[in-house]
C-alpha cells in the first residue's frame, strides 16, 4: 500500500539553454527553452515537495538579476511569469510555506533550490554526497550558496536507495550532479510515477541513452539512465521528465493532479 493520495506537478517556469547542456556532445548553437518543474506530493504524512523551483525575486529585482544571471555560461535569465511562482501555486492549493513537512532534493543546481529558504518547517532529504558537494569550495555557477547554507534547518542526510515512507522511494542516479537523486512515487490509481529530475533532461536521453551534456562522468550518467529505464520496466510505470517541453507541456499540471 502506498501513503500517497494525489501528486501535483508545479510549472515554475522556464530556461533557455544550449542543447548541450541536456545532450552531451550536442550542438552548442541550438537553444532549447526549457520548463522547470517541482513537484507535490499530498500523503498519509503531510505534504512533501520534491524540488523547490526558481527564487522570482532574483529575477525581479535588477541588481540581483545582473549578479546571478549575467556572466560565462549564461545565455538570458530564466523566465517566471506570475502564474509560474510556486509559492502562489502552492496558496492556490490551499497550502502555505510552513504546510510544507518534507523536501527532497534531487540535487543544489539553482532551478531546484529557490525556494528552500521559505520552508522553515520542512525536513529537507538529500544524498549525503550532493550535501557535501554544495557545502564545500563547489565554485559551481549554477550552485547559489544562499539558497542552501541556511541556519537552524533540519537536513537529513540519505546514502543510496531509500524510502521516505510507502510509496515514495529516492533512487541514487548521479551523473548531472555527484549526489544527484530521482523519486519513485506509486499512486493509487496511475500506478508507478518516475520522476526523473535531471538524470535525463529530453526523452532523447532515455530513447537514445544519451548522457546529459552537464556531466562529469558520462558513464556515469548513461548507468543511471539505464538503472530508470530497468525500474520503469519493473514496475510497469512512467518516466515523468522535467525539462522536456513535449513532455511536460502534455501533462496534467497544477491544480490538476494524478492520483
Amino acid at each position: 500500500m502506498s501513503d500517497v493520495r494525489r501528486l501535483y506537478i508545479l510549472r515554475c517556469g522556464y530556461e533557455i539553454l544550449p542543447r548541450s547542456v541536456s545532450i552531451h556532445g550536442a550542438d552548442p548553437t541550438v537553444i532549447l527553452c526549457e520548463p522547470v518543474c517541482a513537484y507535490l506530493l499530498d500523503t498519509a504524512h503531510g505534504w512533501v515537495l520534491f524540488d523547490t523551483g526558481i527564487d522570482p525575486a532574483r529575477l525581479k529585482d535588477p541588481a540581483l538579476r545582473q549578479r546571478f544571471f549575467s556572466g560565462p555560461g549564461w545565455l538570458a535569465p530564466p523566465i517566471v511569469l506570475p502564474e509560474h511562482e510556486l509559492l502562489p501555486q502552492l496558496a492556490r492549493l490551499g497550502i502555505g510555506a510552513d504546510d510544507i513537512s518534507a523536501v527532497i532534493l534531487s540535487h543544489v543546481h539553482y532551478d531546484h533550490t529557490g525556494h528552500l529558504k521559505y520552508l522553515r518547517n520542512a525536513r529537507i532529504y538529500i544524498q549525503r554526497r550532493e550535501y557535501d558537494f554544495a557545502m564545500g569550495p563547489h565554485g559551481n555557477p549554477a550552485v547559489f550558496d544562499e539558497d542552501l547554507r541556511l541556519a537552524d534547518r533540519d537536513w537529513r542526510l540519505v546514502e543510496g536507495d531509500w524510502e521516505l515512507m510507502p510509496g515514495v522511494r529516492g533512487v541514487l542516479t548521479p551523473g548531472h550532479m555527484p549526489g544527484h537523486q530521482s523519486l519513485v512515487v506509486e499512486l493509487p490509481v496511475s500506478g508507478t510515477k518516475i520522476l526523473v529530475a535531471d538524470a535525463g533532461d529530453l526523452h532523447e536521453n532515455f530513447e537514445r541513452e544519451l548522457a546529459p551534456g552537464e556531466c562529469s562522468t558520462p558513464e556515469q550518467g548513461i548507468a543511471s539512465i539505464r538503472k530508470l529505464k530497468a525500474i520503469r520496466d519493473a514496475t510497469g510505470g512512467e518516466l515523468v521528465l522535467l525539462h522536456d517541453p513535449d513532455d511536460v507541456h502534455s501533462r496534467r499540471l497544477a491544480p490538476d493532479f494524478y492520483e
